[in-house]
């Protein structure tokens, strides 16, 4: 079994980012980039991913999941096999890792642009812009990292079969949720192929302009709900629900399965040497950051950490929270510390050779986002990385559990524009564009492919559940009501 890694650099010598910058598009012509898009047809013809099966030495997809759970927290496997197992769909939010090793042994464009990694429908969301807008974007890279943008894209086609199949939605609704998602894909990256890198770099979907987009009055309501939402879920609200006064200090409440103060989590372990590597972290922590943030963030002392258990797949991972202060005990602030480790696409297409994972997070996402978090670092601490940011800052999403056909569609296309976004930011457009053409051929192929691969993800969650009922894999238990 094979990988079919796009070489990121010549035989100069060259740092493979200072190579790309230096072979970019913008030293070729625009008929040369649409020749390198239409060749790609050749090496990877549109319809032939309608002809998708699964490979004859196809690993074993729960060893890939136990593969990834080696060095995580022990403890809390169990809850990640707990919320993996709700659904098919919460199966393949979680299992990342198993659609990689599928998708890196298949023919690709050699397109290459930065990808998201894991580019399902629930990775998308709202959040708070510098400027205090709200605005709608992909807001999960865990996994990003170079790759064909293809492999994006098809993550995001899939997840809308399985949300419908989820909510019991007839074939027809499945395809076209996929023809929804993937032609706003298609159709977008022709616009911003027409566009100038400075329209493309600095292109935004607001709320505001998601809610004129509304089909349906019932549809507009609910975004303005969810936007009053997330609108609503600031620092304050976190804040009042995740930490107290305890003998005039403020602090994390110990609230578990889901919030762990550290020096109880750590029991065995000595609490001021552990609160002192978390100083000496956010020391570190500040010099990635910009000089102008790096002079308000040395405003703000720690007060408290606390372990914080979140996601789906990230279960397990070294996920904490850290509780500043700054001028005095009103002026708070959370950041989120985030275990960054290797991405699941790393085996299958070439990185840029980072020394840190955190580093490649925050790179991937200041790349992809049309408004980045200002907070936005890395650092490393006893021998892991991380990645930090604002913790639940103006932070939304669509209810998926409730969303209904007739708006999923739209949803999905704006999912669609968004990812199409992101890729024309970091590759080539053009070339992109002339690929994907202006026929139907590739949604086509799109809608049979996640028919195939839907199918498989059902197989692949019931070898999961089954290694559940075997005890292979501890499974923890439903939450008290």
């Amino acid at each position: 079994m094979t990988s079919d890694p796009r070489p990121p650099g010549g035989s100069d010598g060259l740092d493979p980012a200072v190579h790309q910058i230096l072979s970019s598009s913008a030293r070729r012509s625009i008929d040369e980039r649409r020749e390198e898009g239409r060749s790609a047809r050749t090496t990877r013809p549109r319809r032939s991913f309608a002809e998708w099966e699964p490979a004859a030495d196809r690993l074993d997809p729960v060893a890939i999941l136990e593969g990834q759970e080696v060095d995580r927290l022990q403890e809390l496997l169990g809850e990640r096999h707990r919320r993996m197992l709700q659904s098919p769909f919460a199966f393949y939010r979680g299992g990342a890792a198993i659609m990689a090793a599928d998708l890196g042994v298949l023919p690709s464009t050699r397109l290459a642009v930065q990808l998201c990694g894991d580019a399902h429908l629930a990775n998308f969301g709202m959040f708070g812009s510098p400027e205090r807008a709200l605005v709608f974007d992909l807001n999960d890279f865990d996994e990003t990292h170079l790759g064909p943008f293809e492999w994006d894209v098809i993550r995001l086609a899939v997840s809308a079969v399985l949300l419908a199949r989820d909510r019991g939605w007839e074939q027809q609704v499945q395809d076209d949720l996929v023809r929804s998602a993937v032609g706003r894909y298609r159709t977008s990256l022709n616009e911003f192929a027409g566009q100038s890198n400075l329209d493309v770099w600095f292109s935004v979907l607001r709320i505001e302009d998601i809610e004129e987009q509304a089909r349906t009055d019932k549809g507009r309501r609910r975004i303005e709900r969810t936007a009053t939402k997330a609108r609503a879920n600031d620092l304050q609200k976190a804040i009042t629900k995740f930490t107290e006064v305890v003998d005039g200090r403020r602090r994390f409440r110990d609230d578990p399965p889901l919030l762990h103060r550290v020096e109880s989590f750590y029991a065995d372990g000595d609490p001021a040497r552990i609160s002192d590597a978390v100083r000496r972290f956010m020391a570190d922590y500040l010099v990635s950051l910009p000089h102008d943030v790096q002079l308000l963030m040395a405003r703000y002392r720690v007060l408290d950490e606390a372990l914080k258990v979140v996601g789906v797949g990230s279960v397990g991972t070294r996920c904490f929270i850290v509780l500043g202060e700054g001028r005095d005990p009103d002026d708070l602030m959370i950041l989120q510390v985030k275990q960054a480790v290797t991405s699941v696409l790393a085996p299958w297409w070439e990185g840029r050779g980072l020394d840190s994972e955190g580093q490649r997070v925050v790179e991937g996402q200041r790349i992809m986002q049309a408004a980045t978090d200002p907070f936005l670092g890395w650092a490393r601490m006893a021998g892991h990385d991380y990645y930090l940011r604002q913790f639940r800052d103006m932070k939304g999403s669509v209810d998926l559990t409730r969303i209904h056909a007739a708006e999923a569609g739209g949803y999905l296309e704006r999912c669609g524009w968004t990812l199409a976004r992101a890729h024309a930011k970091s590759g080539d457009a053009v070339a992109i564009s002339a690929y994907l053409g202006s026929s139907t051929n590739f949604d086509d192929a799109m809608v049979e492919f996640c028919r195939r691969y839907a199918d498989q993800v059902a197989r692949d969650y019931e070898a999961f559940a089954g290694a559940a009922g075997s005890g292979r894999i501890e499974v923890a238990p439903d939450p008290v009501a």
